[in-house]
C-alpha cells in the first residue's frame, strides 16, 4: 500500500470525538489516505465493523487489508444506499474530513491548484462529465457571477465574471493558467493567493456540488446514527463549516432552531464541546491543516 494523499488532520481529537466502541460499526465517508481509517480500526475489536467512502479511484491505492474494514467508490451522499447494500440500518459514528486532499492539490492533471498548470478540471470523480472547463466556457453571466459571489465570497464578482465573459468571446479559457491570465489585471497585489483561491474554490465547489453533497451527507447521518452515536465533521472554508455549524446546533441550515406545536426543538443532534482548531505544532508539521476546524454532535 503506498498512501499518495496527505497526513490526516486533527487524528487524535477526532477519535476521541467519536467515542468510539469496540464492537460499533463506524463510517469514514472521506477515506482518502486512509489515516483515520488506521485510527478507528485500531479502536475497534475482531467484531468491529468500518465502512470507507471515497468517489476517487485514486484513494484505492491505499486500501487498508483488513477483514473488519470495507472501502466503497463512491461519493457519500450516497451513504444510506450502499450501507443498506451492506445490510447496515444503523452506525454508532461517522467521520467526515471535508475538501480537498493534498494528492489531489499535488496531482497537476487534476486542475485544482493555482500553483500548476493544466486543462480546467477539478473534478473529484473523475467519470462525472462536469468540469471546471465547462463551467467557465459555457456558463452564462447570472451564473459565473452567482457561483463567485455565493461560493467564493468575492465582492467583485460581476467584475470577474466580466473579465472571462470577454476573453471568452475569442479565445478559449483552457487551462488554469489561462484563467488566471485572464484575471491578471483585477488581481489585488497584496492578497493573490487568497483572491485565486477563492475562485478556485467557488468553481470547485460548483464542478462537485459540494454544499448540496454536504446537506444531503448530514441529514443522513442524522438518521443513520444511533441513540449515542456521533459525528465528527472537519471542514476547510466558511461554507462548510456554517453548515455543520447550524446543522449540528439547530437542526437546519438556518440560524434559528425549528419546533414543532408543543415547542420542542425539531431536531435528532446536539453538540458536543466546542470548535477545535489545530495545535501550533500540528500546523508546523502539517501547514494545511490551519484552516481545518472539527466539530462533534451526539444523537440523543
Amino acid at each position: 500500500m503506498m498512501n499518495i494523499y496527505h497526513n490526516s488532520v486533527l487524528t487524535n481529537e477526532a477519535i476521541k470525538g467519536l467515542k468510539i466502541y469496540p464492537e460499533g460499526v463506524y463510517v469514514d465517508v472521506t477515506f482518502g489516505g486512509g489515516g483515520h481509517s488506521k485510527a478507528i480500526l485500531k479502536k475497534l475489536n475482531s467484531n468491529g465493523k468500518l465502512f470507507g467512502f471515497d468517489q476517487d479511484p485514486d484513494s484505492f491505492e491505499n486500501k487498508i487489508d483488513d477483514s473488519r474494514f470495507e472501502l466503497i467508490l463512491a461519493n457519500f451522499s450516497y451513504l444510506t444506499h450502499y450501507l443498506k447494500y451492506y445490510e447496515i440500518d444503523y452506525v454508532d459514528g461517522i467521520l467526515a474530513d471535508l475538501g480537498v486532499s493534498s494528492h489531489q492539490l499535488n496531482k497537476k492533471s487534476r486542475g485544482f491548484s493555482i500553483r500548476k498548470s493544466s486543462r480546467l478540471d477539478m473534478r473529484m470523480n473523475k467519470s462525472q462529465t462536469l468540469d471546471a472547463y465547462k463551467v467557465v466556457n459555457s456558463y452564462d453571466e447570472r451564473a459565473l457571477v452567482n457561483i463567485f459571489k455565493g461560493y467564493g465570497e468575492l465582492r467583485n464578482a460581476k467584475k470577474i465574471t466580466q473579465y472571462i465573459l470577454n476573453h471568452r468571446k475569442n479565445n478559449e479559457i483552457k487551462t488554469t493558467f489561462d484563467l488566471i491570465d485572464v484575471l491578471k489585471p483585477i488581481i489585488p497585489i497584496k492578497s493573490k493567493n487568497k483572491f485565486l483561491a477563492q475562485i478556485f474554490q467557488a468553481i470547485r465547489i460548483e464542478v462537485n456540488n459540494e454544499l448540496e453533497v454536504l446537506k444531503s451527507f448530514l441529514k443522513q447521518s442524522s438518521n443513520l446514527l444511533k441513540p449515542g452515536g456521533r459525528i465528527v465533521c472537519i471542514s476547510y472554508h466558511s461554507l462548510e463549516d456554517r453548515y455543520v455549524k447550524y446543522f449540528f446546533q439547530n437542526g437546519n441550515f438556518h440560524k434559528n432552531v425549528e419546533k414543532d406545536f408543543f415547542g420542542n426543538p425539531l431536531k435528532v443532534l446536539f453538540k458536543v464541546g466546542k470548535l477545535i482548531i489545530p495545535s501550533i505544532e500540528e500546523i508546523k508539521m502539517n501547514p494545511r491543516s490551519r484552516s481545518a476546524k472539527l466539530r462533534i454532535a451526539e444523537k440523543k
